[in-house]
């Protein structure tokens, strides 16, 4: 499952680049988590591979979130697997966010891929439209877009 779009750093420069706020998530199996995010979320690939993943969130050209898998096998020196068990979803009371997408079709495309749909797109006070799609792992993804003034 190697892929590569450009050039992507090694490691340890990609490491040292690195400010603000990280998302690492561990799963299962990357390719499978791959899948999910460029097809329901339409994220883009930097980098993936069978262990390690880079996938981003453009909009209007600019990438607006980033967040890396890594298979459970690259945390074996981390203290975090002792906390997840083995079968089940992960990430119980987290909410993963991205903004700019389209609920209703993120929603077609998550059930065309027998995902599970933990809210349907609906209408909400705070002025967007969302939805909770699960990735593979149990991740809640919430995928939203603002409400038009005249809506809501």
């Amino acid at each position: 499952m190697a892929e590569d779009k450009g050039e992507f750093p090694s490691g340890e420069d990609y490491g040292r680049s690195l400010r603000g706020f990280g998302i690492n998530m561990l799963v299962r199996n990357v390719a499978r988590s791959v899948a999910f995010a460029r097809e329901v979320l339409l994220a883009e690939v930097a980098t993936a591979d069978q262990d390690f993943a880079v996938l981003r969130h453009r909009v209007d050209g600019r990438v607006l979130a980033e967040w890396m898998l890594h298979a459970d096998g690259t945390y074996h020196s981390n203290p975090l697997p002792s906390l997840i068990a083995p079968d089940g979803p992960r990430g119980a009371g987290l909410e993963l966010r991205l903004y700019a997408i389209d609920p209703d079709a993120a929603v077609v495309r998550a059930r065309a891929r027998s995902d599970v749909i933990l809210a349907e797109p609906a209408d909400k006070p705070h002025g967007m439209r969302e939805a909770y799609i699960l990735d593979p792992d149990g991740y809640c993804w919430v995928v939203s877009r603002p409400l038009s003034k005249n809506q809501g």
